[in-house]
């Protein structure tokens, strides 16, 4: 078989071959039997069958066990000791259903594990030929290609074929172990669901890829800089508190092919409950009068008036300080309604179902316009304005309470008239 990516893989190995083994002190004949020693090594029929078996060490891993607990693998030593952990290779399917899960996030390559020493035939197997379809899968699918070059004098192609799979191919028994903690709920006869799940490594390093491309691309540096200098850019984007994490210490390579590529850093986004400004008014959700404005916040207001009352007297004076106790009604009633407004347009999402009709139009933000343009409402809210006032007077003085009269109703609608406008 013979295919650029392939031709070009075996020189590249060739030349580190004998860098690594021909000294500066042979002699010529020394260093043309280093050569022939090389070809030999490399000759396909030679180095073919020696990787079917390395590979064995390696595994294709989308959740690598390495992650949660680095001394985990699937090497000859971890089935040895005991901390041998079934490769786990699940890619999903795309689904346009809006969820971050596995299939529905395009990642460039799938992660593996297993002895660092066979990583080159590893390298071998994806390598993409000529059509753009990688050697393993051109093996797996049994291409012409792939007869081509594993049809090889003294062995056995479907041998060879199967060997080369196994870095794909799942174990029949399924194994775990203590150390990453995996937690099992059971729910039925031989059913479990699983409550702690591996880290997938190809997601956590596109996550640091899209982040990276967000806060370091050029565009980004570019409209950076023109902002420094006051100058009219492109927008970007800016993720704040992030945090770095290491896997694998000095030698990233013993946890991931992935982890080693991005120098065992990924990055981790800020996962804390929303810090929330306490509301110094509680939204209405059936009517504003007893919800946002209450007796107990005029009190104050409401004795004053009972002991004008109280004096038995209908002079000037007298009537003034009335007039000034109704208007500390409405000044609360009007501070509490910008209050209320304030809070619902800062609260889009949500609108309470329940208030009144004309209380709908009163507060919310959203029918501005409709307050200006109809005022049919505000006969509603100047009727409930006064019913509510007797209330909470009756409330805080209980029986000491006086029925008010027409008087102090039409006193209470000449101040509110004063006062409309406020209202809007």
């Amino acid at each position: 078989m013979s295919d650029p990516a392939i031709e070009q893989f075996f020189h590249e190995r060739k030349e580190a071959w004998l860098k690594k083994n021909l000294k500066a002190t042979m002699s010529e004949m020394e260093v043309r039997a280093k050569q022939l020693e090389c070809d030999q090594f490399f000759e396909l029929k030679n180095w073919l069958p020696d990787a079917a078996q390395r590979i064995e060490s390696r595994a294709l891993a989308s959740h690598p066990s390495k992650f949660s607990h680095p001394s985990t693998g699937v090497g000859k030593k971890n089935k040895a000791n005991g901390t041998y952990v079934t490769p786990i290779l699940f890619l999903g399917h795309r689904s346009p259903d809006g969820f971050l899960r596995t299939g529905n996030v395009t990642c460039a390559e799938v992660d593996s594990v297993g002895n660092a020493a066979e990583l080159d035939v590893e390298d071998f197997l994806r390598l993409k030929l000529s059509d753009g379809i990688t050697l393993l899968d051109h093996i797996e699918q049994k291409t012409a290609s792939a007869q081509a070059l594993l049809r090889l004098d003294g062995y056995d192609f479907e041998q060879l074929r199967t060997s080369f799979l196994v870095v794909k191919s799942p174990p029949k028994n399924i194994v775990t172990n203590s150390k990453i903690k995996q937690v099992y709920f059971l729910v039925g006869e031989g059913e479990y669901h699983q409550l702690s799940i591996l880290t997938h490594s190809a997601y956590l390093f596109e996550q640091r890829r899209r982040i990276d491309a967000i806060r370091f691309s050029e565009q980004a540096k570019e409209a950076r800089e023109k902002r420094r200098n006051n100058q009219l850019g492109e927008n970007y984007q800016e993720i704040y508190h992030l945090t770095t994490i290491g896997y694998g210490g000095t030698k990233p390579a013993n946890i991931s092919v992935l982890n080693n590529q991005n120098a065992g850093k990924a990055h981790l986004l800020l996962s804390m409950p929303p810090e929330l400004s306490p509301r110094n008014v509680q939204l209405p959700t059936r009517n504003f009068f007893g919800e946002a404005l209450y007796p107990k916040q005029l009190q104050v207001t409401f004795q004053a008036f009972h002991r004008l009352l109280s004096t038995g007297h209908n002079n000037v004076n007298i009537r003034k300080g009335r007039d000034y106790r109704i208007q500390e009604y409405l000044d609360q009633l009007i501070l509490k309604m910008w209050q209320v407004r304030k809070a619902f347009v800062e609260q889009e999402y949500s609108r309470p179902e329940g208030l009144p009709a004309y209380q709908k139009i009163w507060l919310f933000p959203e029918h501005e316009q409709e307050r200006a343009d109809n005022q049919a409402w505000l006969a509603e809210l100047i009727q409930d304005a006064t019913r509510y006032f007797n209330v909470s007077y009756k409330r805080v003085l209980g029986s000491t309470a006086f029925v008010l009269g027409d008087t102090e109703h039409f006193a209470f609608a000449e101040v509110i008239e004063q006062n409309k406008e406020a209202l809007l």
